[in-house]
């Protein structure tokens, strides 16, 4: 049995109430008063702060005793674009663009990673072994052996570490599925897990494009290899959002949208383990 701290169980329910909030759109799990003790307030860093990191930003700013205190992307123009979000709402959280910088900053409890799925478990894992407690975007890695290494450290290092499949945080998908488990609907025999969403083109292009300025292109690629995006979407760029359909960042759709839709499956069957790869 864990021996933790009021300041542990608040960090656990902050990171769980940040799935719930995507779920349902309701914060659980904070503490009462925005102005509570400081040794109550956790002080959370997000790194990737377009998109759904941009969302978590807005989300962990409402939340009591928390403090949004750093922000972290090698996106300068993104960067910047959040941090004057926050100022605006008389918040001066610390700016970084190198993950790495952020890891030495002590003053910080909890990172929330929304980057390129490549750099999910290495931040994860640089995290736990910085004293963080971490939520970690979908997927929580890269490949499997990863992920292995990520729970590794997380019961190594004693860390919180909660992955972004967050319908499990969703009070009525619960009772659901816990109905129909218990029999109520018949046996259940499969589980199909569907969504339809459109997908524009990638930008047609003839070869290497070249990196817009206020991006640092080599941190970007971190563990992956340091070659030139070829595409150039109207809407994203060169290097945004599209990077899903390249096996050196992404995993295509299935572990993009697809990752949530197996999730519920495996979750209503009851099945723990990983589905196991039938040829045909």
């Amino acid at each position: 049995m864990n021996n933790w701290t009021r300041r542990d169980f608040l960090k656990s329910s902050i990171l769980t109430g940040s799935a719930a909030v995507f779920a349902r759109g309701t914060v659980y799990g904070a503490a009462a008063s925005k102005g509570g003790s400081p040794n109550e307030t956790i002080r959370v860093a997000v790194a990737g702060c377009r998109g759904k990191g941009a969302q978590h930003i807005s989300m962990f700013h409402t939340l009591s005793n928390v403090q949004v205190a750093a922000l972290c992307d090698v996106d300068s123009t993104i960067l910047d674009r959040e941090a004057e979000k926050l100022a605006k709402k008389d918040a001066k959280p610390a700016t970084y663009r190198d993950y790495r910088k952020l890891m030495e900053d002590k003053s910080i409890d909890a990172v929330v990673i929304a980057t390129p799925n490549h750099w999910h478990a290495l931040m994860a894992i640089w995290a736990c072994q910085a004293g963080k407690d971490v939520y970690v975007e979908k997927p929580c890695c890269h490949n499997v052996w990863e992920g292995r290494k990520l729970v590794e450290a997380a019961a190594k290092y004693k860390r919180i570490v909660q992955h972004g499949t967050q319908s499990r945080s969703d009070e009525a998908l619960q009772q659901v599925f816990q109905y129909i488990r218990e029999g109520n609907l018949g046996k259940i025999k499969w589980a199909r897990g569907l969504c339809y969403k459109p997908r524009p083109s990638i930008g047609k292009t003839s070869g290497p494009q070249p990196i817009p300025k206020e991006i640092d292109y080599d941190l970007w690629c971190g563990p992956a290899p340091l070659t030139p995006p070829r595409r150039n979407n109207p809407k994203f760029g060169p290097v945004h959002y599209d990077w899903h359909w390249f096996w050196a960042y992404g995993g295509g759709d299935l572990g993009n949208q697809g990752i949530h839709q197996v999730d519920i499956c495996r979750w209503l069957l009851g099945e723990p383990k990983l589905a196991p790869f039938v040829l045909s």
